[in-house]
C-alpha cells in the first residue's frame, strides 16, 4: 500500500507544485512538506507564501518552515516523523544530517542531463548557451551537490525561439511524471543507479549552470547577434536581460527585453549602434547583425510591444545603447 510510505517532500516555488500535487494524487502518504520561510515581495513588499506551502495547506499536509536546515528543533521534528523518504525539488541545498535521515534515502528532481549543467539555473543557462537539448534527472543525494547516483532521466528538445519561462512550464510537468516514476521505482525495490561519472562523455567540457546575478542580465551588443538572442530568451521572463538606452542629452533609461527577431549582415556593421524608424522598428547592431527588439519594459513601467513603447518614447539612432 502507497500509504505505508512515509515521504516528507521539500520544495519552495511553483515548479515543485506539481510535483507534490501528482504524489498526493496517486496516493502517496506525504507526512510533512519543508519550504521556505515568508519573505516579502512585489512593490508593496508584501509577506508572501511559498507556492508549495499554499497547496500544502489546502491538502491539509503539515508545514515545515525553517530559517536552518541545522536547527536542533527542526531536525529532532523530521525525526519525530519517521518517514521512509525524502523527496527534493526545487529547494535549497541539504545538510548530511538531514539526507542521510530516511531509510529508503533522499532523491532530488534537477532540471538538466546530468552531469552537464551542475547548479542552480539549468534552464536558464541551456538557452543561453544555445542549447536544442535538455532535460531531467532524478538521482540521490549525496556530499558534493548535483553529483549522486542517477535514478533516470528524460531528455526535452528545445525549440530555437523558445524562452525560459516556455521551457520552464514544459520541464515542471514532465518533472512531476519523472518525480512520480521514481517514487513509484523506489517504493517497489525496483531501481537501479548509475553513477554520473560513466554518463560523461571525456570529448565535452562539463558545463555548470552557477545562480545568475543582476549584472550577468546586462546585455554586451560587442557579442555576436547568436549570443544576445539566446542571452534575452534564456533570461526571459525572469530575471530578464537588460540595457540602457541613453539620449544625447546623456539621460540613461534602463530597459528589460524579453523578445527578439534576428537578421545577419551581408557587410559588417559597427556594433551597439541604436537603428530606428521612430513609429515600429527598434534594432540594435551586434557583431555580426541586428537584433530587433520585440517586447521590452521601462523601469517601473509595463512590458510593451515595440511599437506602443515607440508610440510614447521618442528615439532616433543618436541615442546610445550599452
Amino acid at each position: 500500500m502507497k500509504e505505508a510510505l512515509k515521504i516528507i517532500f521539500f520544495g519552495t516555488p511553483e515548479f515543485a507544485v506539481d510535483s507534490l500535487k501528482i504524489l498526493v494524487e496517486c496516493g502517496y502518504n506525504i507526512v510533512a512538506v519543508v519550504t521556505s520561510p515568508e519573505k516579502p515581495a512585489g512593490r508593496g513588499q508584501v509577506m508572501r507564501s511559498s507556492p508549495v506551502k499554499d497547496y500544502a495547506i489546502r491538502q491539509g499536509i503539515k508545514v515545515l518552515q525553517p530559517l536552518k536546515l541545522k536547527n536542533p528543533d527542526f531536525i529532532e521534528e523530521l525525526s519525530t516523523l519517521q518517514a521512509d523518504l525524502f523527496v527534493v525539488v526545487a529547494f535549497r541545498m541539504l545538510p548530511e544530517i538531514v539526507w542521510q535521515m530516511p531509510r529508503m534515502g533522499t532523491f532530488n528532481l534537477h532540471a538538466s542531463l546530468l552531469p552537464q549543467y551542475r547548479g542552480a539555473a539549468p534552464i536558464n543557462h541551456v538557452i543561453i548557451n544555445g542549447e536544442s537539448e535538455t532535460g531531467l534527472t532524478t538521482f540521490f543525494l549525496k556530499q558534493e551537490i548535483d553529483t549522486g547516483e542517477i535514478i533516470f532521466q528524460e531528455k526535452i528538445p528545445i525549440s530555437p525561439d523558445e524562452n525560459a519561462g516556455e521551457l520552464h512550464d514544459r520541464m515542471m510537468v514532465t518533472g512531476a511524471n519523472l518525480v512520480l516514476k521514481t517514487t513509484d521505482a523506489i517504493f517497489k525495490g525496483n531501481i537501479n543507479t548509475i553513477e554520473q561519472s560513466k554518463l560523461a562523455d571525456l570529448t565535452v567540457p562539463l558545463k555548470t549552470a552557477p545562480k545568475i546575478f543582476r549584472e550577468d542580465c546586462r546585455i554586451d551588443w560587442t557579442r555576436s547577434t547568436e549570443e544576445v538572442y539566446n542571452k534575452v530568451r534564456g533570461l526571459s521572463p525572469y530575471p530578464a536581460a537588460f540595457t540602457y538606452f541613453t539620449s544625447p542629452a546623456g539621460e540613461s533609461f534602463l530597459v528589460k527585453i524579453y523578445k527578439t527577431s534576428k537578421s545577419f549582415a551581408s557587410s559588417h556593421l559597427r556594433d551597439s549602434v541604436i537603428v530606428t524608424d521612430g513609429k515600429i522598428d527598434l534594432s540594435v547592431t551586434t557583431a555580426d547583425g541586428i537584433l530587433h527588439i520585440r517586447e521590452l519594459q521601462q523601469a517601473g513601467k509595463r512590458t510593451m510591444k515595440i511599437k506602443d513603447f515607440l508610440r510614447g518614447f521618442k528615439m532616433n539612432s543618436d541615442w546610445k545603447v550599452g
